[in-house]
């Protein structure tokens, strides 16, 4: 199972290699990371999403409170019960992402935006496109920055669907 796992980080790792050292990608990955980190570019679209449709006050409150616990189980518990390091970094790196503490799986950006990415679909279906698009970039960057393996990334957007589920389950609002 580790080969596999492993196998596939290489995989991953290399369909990205070509796409490494693009100055509009690279900046891009950048501006996804940190744009996200701390879940920031999540909660901004929270706070918009209330002053633009107050009536959906209810599904910007839910995306903050989920975003919080999201990330105290994922960062504060799931990271600590692993001992998976981060992808070595390159000396010729195009922009200095911040590189958390915490160890490498799962991903907390991948999981952040895909929880985001699901709750925000159902408070603004017409965007949908967008929300999954963005998450998906988020993701994809932290492989592009090497501040995650491939099967990291993979494992955070499980976690983020599994507390997206959980959240319109336990705390219904509909659209």
């Amino acid at each position: 199972m580790l080969q596999a796992v492993k196998n596939f980080d290489q995989a991953v790792d290399q369909a990205f290699e070509p796409l490494r050292g693009r100055q509009k990608i690279d900046w891009l990955a950048y501006v996804a990371s940190e744009g996200a980190d701390f879940s920031k570019a999540w909660h901004v679209a929270g706070i918009a999403l209330a002053l633009v449709k107050p009536e959906q006050r209810r599904h910007s409150l839910r995306l903050a409170v989920m975003l919080g616990i999201e990330s105290i189980v994922v960062n504060g518990g799931l990271k600590r019960l692993t001992s998976r390091e981060r992808p070595p970094l390159p000396e010729d790196r195009a922009y200095e992402v911040r590189r958390p503490n915490t160890k490498s799986f799962p991903s907390g950006h991948a999981s952040s935006a895909t929880l985001a990415a699901i709750l925000l679909s159902e408070a603004v279906p017409k965007l949908r496109p967008l929300w999954l698009a963005s998450a998906f970039v988020v993701a994809a960057s932290r492989v592009h920055n090497r501040m995650h393996h491939g099967s990291d990334v993979a494992a955070g957007t499980v976690v983020g669907a599994a507390f997206a589920v959980a959240a319109k389950r336990f705390w219904p609002l509909g659209a």
